[in-house]
């Protein structure tokens, strides 16, 4: 009987001695997960800036001009004979595969006819006169001389003027927003008119390029900062997309007291826990994501896959600038190709498909043109390109921007074709004043470009929402 009891009582003390290591376990598995969640819910510390800091060519100035002067876009004689110079004796290019369309790049047969309409239809004098159709200045800051785009309304004095701020990214322009600005034109019956402010980014078009390394995307949200009120503008509204929407996105975070309002047709952000989120939908969806725009982020292994297409530029930008810059300087039809082919495949992945990637379907060719000539007679874009190696470099990375929580009030508007799309609950993460999503079915990343009465319709309603989230009747 003892013998049996003792057989009895030996899986008691296996299920004992195991007990204790489980809780062991258990207990640490809580802990490190408490302190992962802890880690990357932590925001950094907000990041001192220089409001001073200069980026101009040395030596400095004693005493330098920082009036605002006036400004014109030129297409000197000079410049315009030598482009179609260029165009003209032009190397034959290799022909496409059958049947690739725009999947191996910028088709080279229809690049052909584009490079022919500008050499010898583009009316380089009207598109001038064009270019200078508003008002646009210069001006010091910070060391560099800063392009902007300013047209005032005209408007009776008891209508309020809100300044608003536009924000183009790469491969974009000032020019974007030509479609857009009438949009924005008072409408009868408000009780606020827009007053528009589109500057080209430092590097960018007529913007001067800083002489040093480490301007990204938070020192240019300083120099926009520093613009605004320059011009006259302590309080304002901000719109942007690409870039546009990354610096928009930290002046509203470093600068609540002068951001009235962020909207943003790219609305992202790069929080840790944005990825958690997305994963975790992609097996309860429901949880996570608006039922619109399910089909814009998942499957996600679909997505990953166009986004692993079609970010090489980005790495090339970020690692060797210089070296792209070159090859596309020296080249108008290089330009050209490597700029339109965004505007294409950007406005809809499907436009890959088709032997001229869609372009006219989407866009005037001449307006197209309007913007590489942006770039071409200003001779910026290895300039510009630079801002991605700065954007990804570890001192900007330190910032964590995206991770530091912004309570200026923020509204998004999501079209269909947007490279990237995230769910509500992401962008809360940061923007803990969202106040609203746009979903639109249809158009793509050049949302000012494409479908600016949509735009500037959802712009002034944003800003009429931002007012009243202010108390202003």
């Amino acid at each position: 009987m003892a013998e049996k009891n003792k057989k009895q009582n030996v899986p008691v003390k296996r299920n004992r001695s195991l007990a204790v290591p489980l809780l062991i376990t258990s207990l640490l598995s809580l802990g490190v997960s408490y302190y992962v969640y802890r880690l990357i819910n932590t925001p950094p510390k907000m990041p001192k800036v220089n409001l001073e800091e200069y980026w101009g060519p040395y030596p400095m100035k004693s005493n330098p001009d920082k009036s605002i002067r006036s400004y014109s876009v030129e297409f000197s004689e000079v410049m315009v004979n030598e482009l179609r110079n260029l165009l003209l004796h032009r190397r034959p290019f290799q022909p496409p595969l059958e049947d690739t369309g725009f999947t191996y790049g910028f088709n080279s047969n229809f690049l052909t006819r584009v490079l022919d309409y500008w050499q010898n239809k583009y009316n380089f004098v009207d598109r001038q006169n064009f270019l200078n159709k508003y008002d646009q200045y210069v001006t010091n800051i910070q060391g560099l001389d800063i392009h902007f785009v300013h047209v005032r309304p005209n408007v009776e004095l008891d209508v309020d003027i809100v300044p608003l701020l536009l924000l183009h990214g790469w491969p974009g322009s000032f020019r974007e927003f030509y479609e857009l600005i009438p949009e924005l034109a008072y409408k009868p019956g408000n009780d606020f008119a827009v007053e528009v402010i589109i500057p080209s980014l430092p590097g960018f078009g007529f913007s001067q390029a800083p002489a040093r390394p480490g301007m990204g995307p938070l020192e240019m949200a300083v120099v926009m900062r520093n613009l605004m009120e320059h011009i006259g503008h302590e309080k304002y509204y901000i719109q942007g997309g690409d870039f546009g929407h990354g610096i928009g996105s930290i002046m509203a975070t470093l600068f609540p007291d002068k951001v009235l309002g962020f909207h943003t047709n790219m609305p992202v952000v790069g929080h840790p826990m944005g990825t958690i989120y997305t994963l975790i939908g992609s097996i309860f969806p429901s949880l996570i994501v608006e039922p619109e725009i399910k089909d814009r982020i998942y499957p996600l292994t679909k997505h990953i896959s166009f986004l692993l297409e079609e970010t090489g530029y980005m790495h090339l930008h970020a690692t060797k600038p210089d070296t792209v810059g070159i090859a596309l300087t020296d080249s108008p039809a290089g330009l050209a190709a490597y700029i339109l082919e965004k505007f294409s495949t950007w406005a809809d992945p499907n436009n890959r498909n088709a032997s001229d990637g869609n372009l006219l379907s989407n866009y005037m060719l001449t307006h197209l043109l309007d913007n590489v000539m942006v770039y071409w007679a200003s001779n910026s874009i290895t300039t510009s390109i630079r801002l991605y190696a700065e954007a990804f470099s570890k001192k900007q990375l330190a910032y964590g921007m995206d991770m530091i929580p912004t309570s200026t009030p923020t509204w998004g508007i999501k079209f269909k074709h947007e490279i990237f799309t995230q769910p509500d609950i992401v962008l809360k993460l940061k923007y803990k004043n969202y106040l609203h999503t746009t979903v639109v079915d249809g158009g793509g990343h050049f949302a000012s470009f494409e479908s600016p009465k949509i735009l500037a319709k959802d712009v002034l309603q944003a800003i009429i929402t931002f007012r009243e989230f202010w108390g202003v009747k």
